[in-house]
């Protein structure tokens, strides 16, 4: 009974944060914001019912803003449920073969550089919205246009009534934890909105504000239509990209939140199919792609929940309140969503993670940098694929030492010892200085403490031995590798 009173509280907690993040990622991806409730909803009842991780929330996330926002520009708001189901079908897939562990070996450096990618293409995103002026479409071309939008705020007094809400709306979540502990308990989120939409109201500025259809009118069932589409490039690469990225995000939010409290571990393998049936479903009802929330995971964690009853519960009051109350939405200014969603996005660049990184793992650090850049640049699947080829070109090079010792011995001739890992990456650099050795003198290469000998670098040194006099690696080559030790 004692769980059941601390879940219900907690419960209460997260679904006030999760109120204004789920219509404001909704706002935010160019869908009606009933759709991000009813993700909300479905990662209450659906995701949150199965097995998988205990006290991980789950509903739409900022995370996906940016892809989802390319999709539907794309493809149209009718493809978007088709796009989600088959991200959902995978991540069962997925789940079934137990490779939910192995998300846990990517690159950390390329999930926050995906992150901070994500969040700068978000913040520059909601600050036009926030100004209420129209986007441009690209990551590129909407920091390039900053300038511009700030020009024409300071002089249109409607503009510079919706950035002061905005801004107001960030100044509040950045100074809320500072209030009066007494205060502190309300979420931040809801404070922020519930304060811009009382100024609003009580200014009487015609400010632009949330357009509410009722749940029936934006519910969109996939056609037959629509899935014919999925033959085409385009949209499966979208919906690898849906399933590889909402499943990282969430395994990774999962890792995050066991580290919060003492309870059970996750089961990556359950909570990815959890977080692919809650897909499914999603899909199913053409509502927004589903992940893990660490904000809203960590405010459930820090309300005491202490089984999975908070985060069914919290999508039990969310349906409540949409199906009851929808009327009151209309009354939130979008200023204020984007200003959350400002907030939002400035979580996700990693400022106080990546000076240290830089000083101890620079190598990190850059393919960290360069996945951010290659997301604003190109797009978010694009980017991302590049961070994991820089990640792994990055292993291949550390891993990859290969040490060379000269000594010209009188009697014999020049030896040369090598030791350690000779593969392609070090080969130019190896053959320089093959090269560089006097002409003229028998030279024998050592070969006896290499680790591994690539058939690049077996292939070039027997024809180095045969241009300098040791057909078929003879007598040049001293030894061949010992076995590859472990």
């Amino acid at each position: 009974m004692n769980n059941l009173s601390k879940d219900v509280t907690a419960s209460l907690v997260v679904f006030l944060v999760a109120l204004p993040l789920c219509v404001g990622v909704a706002v935010a991806s160019g869908v009606p914001a009933e759709l991000g409730l009813v993700t909300g909803i479905v990662g209450g009842l659906v995701a949150g019912l199965l097995p998988g991780s205990s006290l991980q929330v789950s509903g739409p996330a900022a995370g996906l803003t940016v892809l989802v926002y390319e999709a539907v520009t794309e493809f149209g708001l009718s493809a978007l449920g088709v796009l989600v189901l088959s991200a959902g079908l995978i991540q069962l897939a997925m789940g079934a073969l137990q490779l939910g562990r192995w998300f846990r070996a990517i690159s950390l450096s390329v999930v926050q550089g995906m992150l901070a990618g994500i969040g700068l293409v978000l913040i520059a995103g909601q600050l036009y919205a926030l100004a209420g002026s129209a986007a441009p479409g690209s990551g590129l071309d909407k920091l390039a246009g900053l300038p511009a939008l700030a020009v024409r705020a300071a002089g249109d007094g409607r503009m510079l009534t919706e950035a002061a809400i905005g801004v107001g709306t960030v100044l509040v979540l950045v100074l809320w934890r500072r209030l009066p502990e007494r205060v502190r308990p309300v979420p931040a989120p809801l404070a922020a909105v519930a304060l811009a939409t009382a100024a609003t109201a009580l200014g009487g500025w015609p400010i632009g504000r949330i357009e509410v259809h009722g749940l029936a009118a934006a519910v969109h069932l996939p056609a037959p239509a629509d899935l014919a589409g999925l033959t085409g490039l385009g949209m499966a690469g979208t919906v690898v990209a849906f399933a590889l990225i909402a499943s990282a995000e969430s395994l990774f939010s999962a890792a995050a939140v066991d580290r919060l409290h003492h309870g059970p571990r996750t089961d990556y393998d359950k909570e990815l199919i959890a977080q692919g049936a809650g897909n499914t479903v999603c899909g199913l009802l053409g509502a927004l792609p589903l992940t893990a929330v660490i904000v809203r995971s960590a405010a459930n964690v820090q309300a005491g929940a202490r089984t999975k009853a908070s985060r069914v519960l919290h999508g039990v009051w969310l349906l409540l309140f949409t199906a009851l109350i929808p009327s009151a939405l209309s009354a939130i200014p979008l200023a204020a969503l984007a200003g959350v969603l400002v907030h939002a996005g400035a979580k996700l660049l990693p400022v106080r993670a990546l000076p240290p990184l830089w000083r101890e793992h620079r190598g990190e650090a850059l393919v960290l940098v360069a996945t951010a850049v290659a997301i604003v640049v190109t797009n978010l699947f694009e980017g991302v694929l590049l961070g994991l080829l820089l990640a792994v070109l990055k292993s291949a090079w550390e891993t990859s030492q290969l040490h060379t010792e000269i000594r010209d011995e009188p009697a014999t001739g020049i030896r040369v010892r090598l030791s350690g890992h000779a593969t392609f990456l070090r080969l130019p650099r190896l053959l320089e200085t093959l090269e560089s050795l006097p002409r003229g003198r028998p030279v024998h290469l050592d070969l006896t403490d290499l680790r591994h000998l690539d058939h690049a670098c077996r292939t070039a040194l027997d024809e180095w031995a045969a241009r300098h006099g040791h057909p078929g690696g003879g007598p040049g080559l001293a030894a061949r590798p010992a076995p590859q030790r472990p």
